[in-house]
């Protein structure tokens, strides 16, 4: 008998072809789309002057009775602007129904929207174990091309968030957000959100939605969320986000002959880098430490982040008076986020000399406050160590949506935990 050539022994040992198994996959691709395809709707947001589009989106029955969730930042027009701003689903059918918000969580960027259209369809939002690798399908209305299934792998949590976000290795494109991800077999495993492109997407985990839909039908819609609301959940945010920052645990390292904070809490992640070790006047390094957090407000405004910056200015080369000069000039420099009026105010800022022991300081904080949301503030403060000859630091705290108490409390600390080395 003939022996069989070695590459055919080696194909029956790695199991079927190629072929084949692609398509299986896209055979139960088709079927998932098949089977869940009417739990889905289109969200539009309609401006009431123009009585056009002004936002497509992606929502999902959650119960008989009608409810979908999606993404707040779908539906915030609604929230900023109610008197301006309305929205309604279009289910499988093609069937039109006016949608009300019924509850929002800001900070996961969720919402449960009520529409009285009674759906035989929906998903049951829970917790499902769920592995990095596992297959997923994220259905949704991408740039308003009608519904379509993207197959992508779960990647587990990102690790730099206060409250993560599950990776979804998969193609999310506008439209898409506040659709569900889900297995094969119809768990909800997230709501898609967001991506950075190149197979980079994101998903807010199922326990947001499970814990969010119990208190939207714990009321029922009988208070509608308002801005009030959302001042209210930033401050519950910031509270938690900022209550142990800075204090005695955290982090320090040596910078040049100064000491300074790295590392503000785990989910943060830090990186340096220097100029060139060439014939320069001065030499530059930095270090900078800040999370993947950000919270969507409206088109204009986001919220919700912290970051440090450290700069370490030196020279061998500079007189006294020339790197003085230079030292001022990083210390004035400021590249403030821009900010519609209409959401915040001007920035004012104010400078004075303190002193951190043995350590003196130029400290220049800058502010500016939210219109719309209570009490919440965005915060720069910029520090310039004294007295170090041809040596300096400009060290910058960045903070925003937080209370002026909190503003306040974390810079005393911050300048604190400055000093020489």
């Amino acid at each position: 008998m003939r022996r069989p050539p070695r590459v055919l022994l080696l194909l029956a040992l790695l199991g079927p072809p190629l072929r084949s198994l692609s398509a299986q996959q896209s055979a139960a691709t088709a079927q998932v789309f098949r089977t869940f395809a009417n739990h889905v709707v289109k969200i539009q947001v309609i401006e009431t002057g123009s009585s056009a589009k002004s936002t497509i989106g992606s929502g999902f029955f959650v119960t008989g009775r009608g409810h979908v969730v999606t993404n707040y930042h779908v539906i915030s027009s609604l929230i900023n602007a109610p008197e301006r701003y309305r929205a309604e689903l279009i289910d499988s059918t093609g069937t039109a129904k006016k949608v009300k918000v019924i509850a929002i969580d800001v900070v996961h960027d969720l919402a449960i929207l009520s529409s009285g259209l009674a759906s035989p369809s929906y998903f049951t939002p829970a917790v499902t174990p769920i592995a990095q690798g596992d297959r997923l399908f994220a259905l949704g209305h991408p740039r308003d091309l009608g519904l379509s299934i993207v197959e992508g792998t779960n990647n587990g949590l990102l690790l730099h968030t206060l409250y993560p976000h599950i990776h979804f290795t998969g193609s999310l494109n506008p439209g898409m957000s506040g659709g569900p991800t889900i297995d094969e077999s119809g768990h909800v495993i997230g709501v898609n959100v967001s991506t950075a492109g190149n197979q980079l997407s994101f998903l807010v985990p199922a326990d947001r939605v499970v814990a969010l839909l119990a208190k939207a039908l714990a009321t029922d819609g009988k208070r509608s969320p308002s801005l009030a609301q959302v001042g209210l959940q930033l401050r519950e945010y910031q509270d938690v986000y900022l209550r142990n920052m800075f204090d005695s645990s955290t982090q320090k390292i040596a910078f040049g002959p100064f000491h300074v904070i790295t590392q503000p809490a785990p989910f943060f992640r830090c990186w340096g880098d220097a100029s060139p070790a060439r014939e320069l006047a001065f030499q530059s390094a930095r270090h900078s430490c800040e999370t993947d957090d950000e919270i969507y407000l409206s088109e204009d405004q986001t919220t919700g982040s912290v970051s440090v910056t450290h700069q370490l200015l030196t020279s061998q080369e500079l007189n006294a008076f020339r790197f003085m000069s230079l030292y001022s000039e990083r210390l004035g420099r400021h590249d403030f986020s821009s900010g519609d009026e209409e959401y915040v105010t001007p920035w004012k800022c104010k400078a004075r000399n303190v002193a951190n022991g043995a350590t003196k300081q130029r400290a220049i904080l800058c502010v500016r406050r939210y219109r719309k949301l209570g009490e919440l503030y965005d915060g720069v403060l910029k520090v310039a160590v004294l007295g170090a000859g041809k040596a300096g630091l400009v060290s910058t705290l960045t903070m925003s949506g937080v209370t002026f108490a909190n503003l306040d409390r974390l810079s005393r600390r911050y300048l604190g935990m400055i000093t020489w080395h």
